[in-house]
C-alpha cells in the first residue's frame, strides 16, 4: 500500500505554474526523498501535502483518504501528517518533554507521558527532558522537532531540509540517527532536499523534481547509474557524457580508469587539475587528441592520485548506460 499517492497535481501562484501535472507514489514505510534545485517546486509540494496550501487541480491521497481533490482540501489538522520545518521551530519557553507533548492532541497532552518517553528513548534524548531549546545542540533540536511531529503517530512525516543548517559533522550524525529512528518506528518519511549526497545516501526511493514535474523516480542506484536523460545524470553528480550511436554514453568518474601512458587504452590524456580529499581525489583530464573538448573527470583513491601535468591512459568500463540526448558541441567522440 502507498502512504501517499499524487496524480495530476497542479499549483500556481499568479501566472507562475509551480507544480505542473505532478505524479508521485510513496510506498508505506519508505524513507522517500524529493530532490531538486532551488525553485523547482519542492517546498510547494510539501506545503500541499501538509495542507498549508490547496491544490488547484489533481488528487492527493494519504493512505486511503483523499485529502485534496482540487476543490475541497482537508484541513491540515485532520490529515495525520507530521511536519518538521527547516529550523525545527521549537517553543523556546517549553522544555524538551513539553515540546514533544505539544505534538499530541490537546486532550492527551497531560496523560501522554508514555508516548513522550518512548520517543525520547527512540531519538536518543534521554537525560535532556528538562532542557530548553537554547540549551540543546542543533542536532538535538532537530530530534526534538521530529519527536514532536511523531507524537500523534502520523501516517507520514514531512522533513523540510531539516539538516541544512547543521555543521557537516553534526549533519551526518543527525541524519543517520534520525533515519535509524524512523526505520525502527516504521514511519513513512518524505524528505525534500537540494543535496544530492543526502538524498542518495539516506533514501530508499528518490524522485527528482524538475520544473514542477517528476523527471525520474526510483532507487538511488537506479537514478545514479541509469538516469533518464543528460540533465538528470549531471544533477546527480559528475558525469562524463560521450557521443554514441544511440545517444550519449554515461561514464561516471569512478568508472574511468587511469593507467600508464604507454598502456593499451581508449585515450591518452594530461592531468590538468587535482582536488585531493584524503580518501579519494577528483582528477580533471584533457584528452591529447581533443584538446578543445570539455575536460573529463575521474575519481581515484587517495593513494593513487596522479600529479598535475602527468600523462595517463584512459580506459572505459566494460558496460555503460546510454542517455537519449544529442551530443554537445565540442564533445569527445
Amino acid at each position: 500500500m502507498n502512504a501517499v499517492s499524487i496524480s495530476g497535481l497542479e499549483k500556481s501562484f499568479g501566472a507562475t505554474r509551480v507544480l505542473d501535472g505532478l505524479e508521485l507514489e510513496v510506498p508505506a514505510g519508505a524513507f522517500f526523498a524529493v530532490l531538486g534545485a532551488s525553485g523547482c517546486g519542492k517546498s510547494t509540494l510539501l506545503r500541499v501535502l501538509a495542507g498549508f496550501e490547496a491544490a488547484d487541480r489533481g488528487c492527493v491521497r494519504i493512505g486511503e483518504a483523499v485529502v485534496d481533490d482540487g476543490v475541497r482540501p482537508v484541513a491540515a489538522s485532520r490529515r495525520r501528517v507530521g511536519h518538521v520545518p527547516q529550523e525545527g521551530a521549537l517553543f523556546p519557553h517549553l522544555d524538551v518533554h513539553a515540546n514533544i507533548a505539544f505534538g499530541l492532541p490537546r486532550g492527551e497532552r497531560r496523560r501522554g507521558g508514555a508516548r513522550v518517553a518512548e520517543l525520547i528513548a527512540s531519538l536518543g534524548l534521554d537525560g535532556l527532558e528538562r532542557r530548553r531549546p537554547h540549551e540543546l545542540s542543533g542536532g538535538q533540536q532537530q530530534r526534538v522537532a521530529l519527536a514532536r511531529a511523531l507524537a500523534p503517530r502520523p501516517t507520514v512525516v514531512l522533513l523540510d531540509e531539516p539538516f541544512s543548517a547543521l555543521d557537516p559533522d553534526l549533519r551526518d550524525k543527525t541524519r543517520t540517527d534520525i533515519r535509524a529512528a524512523l526505520r525502527a518506528l516504521g514511519t513513512t518519511a518524505i524528505l525534500v532536499t537540494h543535496d544530492q549526497d543526502e538524498a542518495l545516501s539516506l533514501a530508499d526511493h528518490v524522485a527528482l523534481l524538475r520544473d514542477g514535474r517528476i523527471a525520474q523516480s526510483g532507487t538511488p542506484r537506479e537514478l545514479y547509474r541509469t538516469p533518464a536523460d543528460a540533465d538528470t545524470a549531471r544533477f546527480l553528480g559528475d558525469a562524463n557524457l560521450l557521443p554514441a550511436d544511440d545517444g550519449l554514453m554515461l561514464v561516471r568518474p569512478e568508472d574511468l580508469r587511469l593507467g600508464p601512458p604507454d598502456g593499451a587504452a581508449w585515450r591518452t590524456a594530461v592531468v590538468t587539475a587535482v582536488e585531493y580529499y584524503g580518501h579519494d581525489a577528483r582528477v580533471q583530464l584533457r584528452c591529447e587528441d581533443a584538446p578543445d573538448a570539455p575536460p573529463l573527470i575521474a575519481r581515484t583513491t587517495g593513494g593513487e592520485t596522479p600529479e598535475v601535468g602527468q600523462r595517463v591512459s584512459l580506459s572505459l568500463p566494460p558496460t555503460t548506460h546510454r542517455v537519449p540526448h544529442p551530443a554537445p558541441v565540442g564533445s569527445i567522440a
